[in-house]
C-alpha cells in the first residue's frame, strides 16, 4: 500500500523543537501543540492507541500538518501559546482565555515599581519576558527585593507632593524593604542607579548578584541553618537556568513582516513570518520554481509581494536579508545583530527545513526522480553527450614522497557504490611523480575493465589541474579510450574544472549540485586514498624497524611493540627488559641487533 500524503510528511518532518499546527480537510486550524521532538511527538498522535474520544476523533479529522522550527523548547512554548490566542483553535482547551504568560514590568514612572504582569500595555513601562515558569518570576523578583529596596505603593511621587508632605511612610520602610522615598528619604538618582542593577539583571547580567547569593548560601551553611541555605540554593539553579531572551516573543518587534530565501538551481524557497505585537501569529513557506535563472532578490521581491497580498498584511516594515525594492510604502530594514537579526535567522531556518523535507518526500514518492533530475543536470552542466550515471574519480596520494599510491572511487546514480571502489599501489614509477603516477594508474585501470568486459564509466574526474589531466588522457590514448569516455580535471584551489584540449577552465555555481557531487566524489577519493597510504605506511614502518631482524616474525613483533609502545622503545630496552616479554632467545636476537650487530 502506497504512502499517503500525511505519512509522507510524517517520514520527513525534522528532530528539532518546534510547534505543530493541524488542519482539517477546509484547511481550518483545529489544533495546536508544542514539541521538544517534532517528529516524535507529531508521530506519536498516530502510533499511539489514545484514551480520550476527542484526541481520536482530532486524528480522524487532521487533513494536514504544518510546522515551525524554534531554537528551544521554551520558544516553542511561547510559540505554541501566541498560535492559539491568536487562532482559537477547537481543540485547544488550554491557553483560549485572555491570560498570558507572565512578564516582569519596570514601570514607567517616577521612583518606578518593579512587578508582575500577565497584561503588556504600549508604554506602559519595559517589560521582561515572557517567562513560561512562575517560579522563575518570583525567584527573580525576590532576588530583586533582597537585593535592592523598591517601593510597592501606587503613590504619584511627583516631587511638589513629596515636598508638601501629602505621605507618610509606611510598614515596609519600618521593615528595611522601602527607604521612604515618598517623604524624601531617598533620592531619585540614588533609586534609578539600583532600576539600572535590576534592569541588567532582567536582561540576564546578574554575574554579581548571583555572587552575592551564594556567599548567603555559604554562610547559611556555616551557621548551620541548612534550610535556609537550600532555599537560597533553590532560588540560584532557578537563575542559572534562567533563559533571558525569548525570539518567539519580543514586545520591542511590532507588527513586522519578516522574508528570508533559500534557493537552489531550480527552487527558490521564501519563508514568511508574520508578528504582531512583539509575538510570532503566522509561518508560511513558499516554493517558487526558477524559469530563467531568476536572482533571489527578484525571486524574494515576488514573493513577499504575493505572501502580503495572499495574508492581507499591511505591515508598515519587513525585515529581509538583503536589499529589496518594493516602493516607497514600505519600511525595508537588514538587520545585522540583535533581536533582530536572531528573528530573521529563526526565518531562514525555517526555509532550509522545508527545502530539505521537500527533498526527503521527492525521494520517498519517487525513489529514481531525485537520481535522474541530478544526472540530467551534471549533463546540461558539464557538456556531456548522456548522462554519467557512472562516475570514476582518480586521486594520488604520496605524502613526504613515500609509498606512493593512487585511489578510485566509484560512483552509481550519483551515489558512493563503495564496492567498486579500488586502490593501487604505484609501481613503475620512482619517487614522488604526480603525472606518471596518474598515467600508471588509469592505464591499469581500463586496460583491466576492457580485459573483463566490464562496463565503462560515463564520466572519469582527475584530481588535479592540467598537468594530470593530461597524463591521464595519454593513457585513454594508448587504450584507444580517447573520446568514448568523456574526462575532466577539476584544481583544487578554485574549483576549476579542466577539460582536453580547452585551455579555459569551467566554473560552476557555488550553489550547483553538480559541483557538490565532483566535491563528494574528489573528497572520497583523497580519504580513500589517505587511508590506503597510512595503513601501507605503518605496515613498512614495522617491517623497516623489527621485522627485518633475523629470527624475529610478526607475532614478536606485536608482542614487542604492545608492551613497548613503539620501535624506538623496543631499541631503547635493556636485555633483562625485552626477555620478559619475549624470552631469552629471542631476546637477545633483539639486544643485539640494536646494541652489537650496529
Amino acid at each position: 500500500m502506497s504512502d499517503t500524503p500525511l505519512d509522507i510528511q510524517l517520514k520527513t518532518l525534522p528532530n528539532s523543537p518546534g510547534v505543530y499546527q493541524y488542519f482539517d480537510a477546509n484547511g481550518t486550524i483545529i489544533y495546536v501543540g508544542k514539541a521538544k521532538n517534532l517528529k516524535k511527538r507529531v508521530s506519536s498522535y498516530f502510533t499511539k492507541n489514545h484514551d480520550y474520544g476527542k484526541t481520536r476523533v482530532l486524528v480522524k479529522k487532521i487533513a494536514d500538518i504544518k510546522h515551525i522550527v524554534v531554537e528551544t523548547e521554551t520558544d516553542a512554548l511561547l510559540l505554541e501559546n501566541n498560535l492559539i490566542k491568536k487562532h482559537q483553535p477547537r481543540y485547544n482547551v488550554m491557553l483560549k482565555d485572555d491570560k498570558s504568560y507572565p512578564w516582569i514590568c519596570i514601570k514607567k514612572e517616577r521612583f518606578p515599581r518593579v512587578f508582575s504582569t500577565r497584561r503588556v500595555f504600549k508604554g506602559g513601562g519595559e517589560y521582561f519576558g515572557p517567562y513560561t515558569s512562575g517560579k522563575t518570576v518570583h525567584t527573580l523578583l525576590d532576588l530583586i527585593k533582597g537585593l535592592y529596596p523598591l517601593r510597592t505603593c501606587n503613590y504619584d511621587l511627583a516631587q511638589s507632593k513629596i515636598d508638601a508632605g501629602k505621605y507618610k511612610v509606611c510598614l515596609e520602610y519600618h521593615l528595611g524593604n522601602c527607604k521612604g522615598a515618598c517623604e524624601g528619604n531617598e533620592s531619585e538618582e540614588e533609586y534609578n542607579e539600583n532600576i539600572k542593577a535590576i534592569r541588567q539583571i532582567l536582561k540576564g547580567n546578574f554575574k554579581d548578584s548571583l555572587q552575592q547569593f551564594k556567599k548567603q548560601m555559604k554562610q547559611f551553611a556555616e551557621d548551620m541553618l541548612f534550610e535556609e541555605a537550600q532555599k537560597i540554593k533553590e532560588k540560584i539553579e532557578v537563575l542559572e537556568n534562567y533563559q533571558a531572551r525569548s525570539t518567539i516573543v519580543n514586545p520591542k518587534i511590532s507588527n513586522v513582516d519578516v522574508f528570508s530565501i533559500m534557493s537552489d538551481e531550480t527552487y527558490g524557497y521564501v519563508n514568511f513570518l508574520q508578528l504582531s505585537y512583539g509575538s510570532i501569529i503566522r509561518s508560511h513557506t513558499l516554493e517558487i520554481k526558477k524559469k530563467l535563472e531568476e536572482t533571489d532578490k527578484e525571486l524574494l521581491e515576488l514573493a513577499i509581494t504575493e505572501i502580503r497580498q495572499r495574508f492581507h498584511s499591511n505591515s508598515k516594515e519587513i525585515y529581509v536579508p538583503f536589499e529589496v525594492d518594493l516602493g516607497e510604502t514600505v519600511k525595508v530594514t537588514i538587520p545585522k545583530l540583535g533581536d533582530k537579526k536572531h528573528i530573521l535567522d529563526l526565518s531562514l531556518r525555517n526555509a532550509k527545513y522545508y527545502r530539505m523535507e521537500r527533498f526527503k518526500q521527492d525521494k520517498i514518492v519517487d525513489p529514481d526522480r531525485h537520481a535522474n533530475r541530478i544526472m540530467a543536470q551534471m549533463k546540461g552542466d558539464l557538456r556531456l553527450s548522456e548522462e554519467p550515471r557512472h562516475i570514476e574519480c582518480f586521486d594520488n596520494s604520496n605524502i613526504q614522497g613515500t609509498n606512493p599510491v593512487a585511489a578510485c572511487v566509484v560512483f552509481k546514480n550519483g551515489k558512493p557504490s563503495k564496492k567498486d571502489y579500488r586502490h593501487f599501489n604505484i609501481k613503475t614509477v620512482e619517487g614522488p611523480d604526480d603525472f606518471a603516477s596518474m598515467e600508471e594508474v588509469v592505464h591499469r585501470r581500463y586496460k583491466r575493465l576492457l580485459e573483463e568486459a566490464q562496463p565503462l564509466p560515463q564520466l572519469i574526474i582527475i584530481d588535479g589541474g592540467k598537468g594530470q589531466l593530461s597524463s591521464a588522457l595519454k593513457s585513454l590514448d594508448l587504450l584507444g579510450l580517447r573520446g568514448k569516455i568523456a574526462i575532466i580535471g577539476i584544481a583544487k584551489r578554485l574549483e576549476e574544472l579542466f577539460y582536453p584540449d580547452d585551455p579555459i577552465p569551467l566554473y560552476l555555481d557555488k550553489k550547483s549540485e553538480t559541483l557538490k557531487i565532483i566535491q563528494q566524489l574528489r573528497n572520497e577519493a583523497h580519504r580513500f586514498g589517505i587511508e590506503h597510504h597510512r595503513n601501507k605506511r605503518s605496515k613498512n614502518a614495522l617491517n623497516t624497524e623489527l621485522e627485518t631482524i633475523p629470527g624475529i616474525g610478526e607475532k614478536t613483533v606485536v608482542e614487542l611493540l604492545r608492551h613497548f609502545k613503539s620501535a624506538k622503545r623496543v631499541a631503547n630496552a635493556k636485555l633483562d627488559e625485552l626477555e620478559v616479554v619475549v624470552g631469552n632467545s629471542r631476546a637477545e636476537k633483539v639486544y643485539n641487533y640494536y646494541h652489537i650487530e650496529k
